[in-house]
């Protein structure tokens, strides 16, 4: 009866505290109404702080940092002028509308789709649980498609086993969500946080390049590592606790259907698209003079491949979605094909509402040189605090983690968060790949448990079918031993990375030289 009564009270403190972050989140204005506000929060603390003659010494070059007053008339003008070019060079803005083309094609034409439900009917009974949570963490290269097809799926694949249904739904989105910083391949995410990543390394050096593919060797590792753990929590904690299934067990006979032999044939085309692609790629980089190598050096690192990643990636996308539309019936003529690119842009709408207010406050952040002050003030206060590399990093990501809880978009949080962190870690020494990167963890790590996650409402509607009492709490206690455990591993992994001094990503460092 005791042990009841502090388990009961243990629930009531843990739904109260979930309480208060859903209410403190709910109160939160829009991402971009946020961003219009941090942007004229940062016209009128660049007026105070030149007027109180707050300053900075530059370490790098010894010289005084001043703030620019962006209401004095010189402000204003800089304000009227760059406007249109502080939205149409963010970096973010065109990587993300070139990559989302070649996806929309594929997306559109049923690829992706027939692509996950091979991968997880084709598996194994053993590696069942494995494969939805790998295949979970693949998905999130193709954008949001793996929260709308992949967990309902999982649900549905582990009830036509005779498993519990939630617990499929519930270790497919423990991939989708909580690796959505691990992957094989790169996606539209990838592009996008390199972006805002490179746009606040150059309020340190204006000419730093942080490439879309900065974190792909940890993301690759992470992937494995990541299926792995969401497998072992699965079958041993989440299995275990919700017993056996009492609901209804019909089977969507549409979800669970074999591939037609459409289908099938679609796949074959787009394999042969990608395998030859791949084909031209090797070529053009094995090759000492391959023609995709940079043409004065040689060099794969910094050669024309990397830096136009973005254009791989549409290419790539382009081809496999057509390939496989054409073949299997889904694209019937060129129309189809431009109304899945149309439908991708339909989708990104309010992302560039968005990227417009947070260029600007990006942009104010730099030209005001707020940016370089607050930079150097907090690399004093954390070099003052003794931290090394490694506690200061799994601070760093603890820090991430937590706000995820209260604003769930990934670049949203990071198109404030780098123009503050990135510049203060490169006065440390620290690179912003390795800054960008540890940012991830912590944001994939209490995705799944985040009732600001746009998602998070459907997995609640999803859950409701094999449980229909259940609700924000279900979802946060069967998901929460996944965070836990994800943010465990991958503080475990990347504090080997940095004792082991691995790059992160191809030509990717982890320091700097002040």
């Amino acid at each position: 009866m005791k042990k009841r009564s502090e388990s009961a009270t243990r629930q009531s403190l843990t739904s109260r505290f979930l309480t208060a972050i859903e209410s403190i989140g709910n109160a939160l204005p829009h991402p971009a109404t946020l961003f219009a506000l941090f942007a004229l929060g940062l016209v009128l603390l660049s007026w105070l702080s030149a007027k109180l003659g707050v300053s900075a010494v530059n370490p790098i070059d010894k010289t005084v940092v001043e703030p620019i007053n962006l209401l004095s008339r010189l402000g204003i003008h800089w304000i009227l002028e760059n406007t249109i070019d502080n939205f149409t060079g963010f970096a973010p803005l065109g990587t993300v509308l070139v990559a989302m083309l070649g996806i929309g094609v594929a997306e559109k034409s049923g690829l992706m789709g027939t692509s996950l439900r091979l991968m997880v009917q084709a598996a194994p009974r053993r590696l069942l649980t494995f494969v939805i949570v790998f295949a979970g963490v693949m998905s999130n290269m193709a954008s949001d498609v793996g929260y709308v097809l992949l967990v309902p799926l999982g649900a549905i694949i582990f009830l036509s086993v005779g498993r519990h249904p939630i617990a499929g739904l519930a270790a497919a989105f423990a991939g989708v969500s909580g690796g959505f910083s691990a992957n094989l391949l790169l996606g539209t995410i990838d592009p996008l946080l390199a972006g805002i990543s490179q746009e606040a390394a150059k309020i340190i050096d204006p000419q730093y390049t942080v490439t879309p593919a900065c974190n792909y060797y940890f993301m690759v590792v992470s992937t494995f590592f990541i299926a792995a753990a969401g497998t072992w929590v699965t079958e041993r904690i989440v299995v275990p606790r919700l017993g056996e299934y009492e609901g209804e067990t019909s089977i969507e006979a549409e979800e669970l259907r074999s591939l037609t032999s459409a289908e099938k044939r679609g796949l074959w085309w787009a394999l042969i698209s990608t395998l030859l692609l791949a084909a031209i790629t090797v070529v053009g980089l094995v090759p000492k003079g391959g023609f995709l190598r940079d043409a004065e050096t040689g060099s794969v690192l910094y050669s024309p491949f990397m830096h136009g990643i973005v254009t791989f990636i549409f290419v790539a996308g382009l081809l496999a979605g057509l390939a496989y539309g054409f073949a299997a019936g889904t694209f019937k003529s060129d129309s189809d094909v431009i109304t899945g690119m149309k439908e991708s842009m339909q989708s990104l709408g309010l992302f560039m509402v968005l990227v417009f207010f947070a260029a600007q406050f990006v942009a104010y952040f730099k030209y005001s040189n707020l940016g370089m002050i607050f930079a150097i003030k907090g690399a004093d206060l954390l070099k003052a605090s003794g931290l090394g590399p490694i506690p200061l990093m799994l601070a760093f990501l603890v820090l991430a983690a937590t706000i995820n809880l209260c604003m769930g978009s990934a670049s949203a949080k990071w198109a404030f968060m780098a123009p503050v962190f990135i510049p203060m870690f490169m006065l440390l020494g620290y690179s912003p790949e390795l800054v960008q990167g540890v940012y991830r963890i912590g944001d994939s790590t209490t995705n799944m448990i985040s009732p600001m996650m746009s998602f998070f409402a459907l997995i609640v509607a999803f859950m409701q079918k094999y449980q229909p009492k259940a609700g924000m709490g279900t979802v946060i206690a069967t998901m929460l031993p996944y965070s836990v455990t994800f943010m465990l591993v991958w503080m475990v992994l990347m504090v080997a990375w940095l004792l082991l001094g691995l790059p992160l990503g191809p030509g990717s460092q982890l320091y700097l030289t002040p």
